[in-house]
């Protein structure tokens, strides 16, 4: 698999990811550490070397997996998250920031975090500025390598690029969200912040087998969340309405090469973008692991077919998207 820098801290890394929000639970499925394990070793076994987690998955079962595939193999670089859980949407303090970060450690049976993100927190307390002081007192401790932040607009990702030290930023950038081409991408760069892309498949709506009649469980965000009941609606079909997402996808299967499937072009598209420097797609599945890899393989896409989707985009999809963005 390619590799890629993660900003200019100098760790380099595969390009593609594992996102591990479902791993081996969740989305409606009891947790079961024996799937998890099974897809992390298929993860690393494709030239996976970056797990993205967060210590609200799974309630700390997604890290605890995580922190057991460690003891198997410690070359790989884990990024996680807090923010969430108890301390939203308004007790950051110095303490409970480093409270979460002790409790992820324990989790992942490691000294030192590689990365740690805030998890999309409320857009006052990136601005208030506080909460990147106590991760840099975290970092000059030692307890973390690195920071970052994960958001859920462009407004709060040029708020946190204003911050010394940030190594990341993670976003939502697919098909379907083409607003960080407006500004986001190029200032990172500018500022030496790597871009990590959540949802690169909108929720399975670009990996084109969803169709209008799809069901989803009960305890799936994509049924409970799909406007915006729970969390943010941005997380779910990248903001857009099921139905209205079946439709779009339908029209942009249009534009994949002979030679992809449409998950594939999909990743592929954010792979084209050199100022990404790793996507995260999910796995409930080994086998989606292998899929999602070999979009590293394959060439760009064609100069045609960014226009085309280009247009698409301004002309049908920018204005169906909810939610902040």
């Amino acid at each position: 698999m390619q590799a890629r820098k993660l900003g200019s801290t100098g760790l380099t890394i595969p390009e593609i990811g594992l996102g591990c929000w479902q791993l081996g639970g969740g989305w409606g499925n009891d947790w079961d550490n024996t799937i998890a394990q099974q897809i992390l070793e298929a993860a690393y076994q494709s030239g996976v070397r970056f797990f993205d987690t967060a210590d609200v998955y799974g309630d700390g079962a997604s890290e605890q997996s995580i922190g057991e595939f460690l003891n198997r193999h410690a070359d790989v670089s884990v990024a996680t998250k807090l923010g969430r859980g108890a301390i939203y949407p308004d007790h950051y303090t110095r303490d409970t920031i480093r409270t979460a970060t002790q409790r992820s450690l324990e989790r992942l049976g490691v000294r030192a975090l590689d990365l740690t993100q805030l998890h999309c927190i409320p857009p006052a307390v990136l601005r208030d500025g506080k909460v990147f002081d106590w991760l840099r007192e975290l970092r000059d401790d030692g307890l973390i390598a690195r920071f970052g932040a994960s958001v859920e607009t462009v407004e709060e990702g040029l708020l946190c690029l204003e911050q010394p030290g940030l190594t990341s930023l993670q976003i939502i950038f697919n098909i379907f969200r083409q607003k960080p081409l407006e500004q986001l991408l190029a200032r990172a760069q500018e500022k030496g912040v790597g871009i990590i892309v959540r949802l690169p498949l909108a929720s399975g709506l670009l990996s084109g087998k969803m169709t209008r009649d799809t069901v989803f469980r009960s305890g799936d965000h994509r049924h409970f969340n799909r406007d915006g009941q729970q969390f943010n609606v941005g997380e779910t079909f990248a903001g857009i309405e099921f139905e209205t997402g079946v439709s779009l996808a339908e029209d942009i299967a249009h534009h994949v090469p002979a030679n992809m499937t449409m998950a594939q072009m999909a990743l592929r598209w954010i792979l084209d973008h050199d100022a990404v420097s790793v996507i995260i797609p999910g796995a409930s599945s080994p086998a989606q692991v292998a899929a999602n890899v070999t979009a590293s393989q394959l060439p760009p896409l064609p100069q045609e077919i960014h226009q085309a989707l280009a247009s698409l985009y301004r002309e049908r999809i920018h204005g169906a998207i909810r939610g902040p963005y």
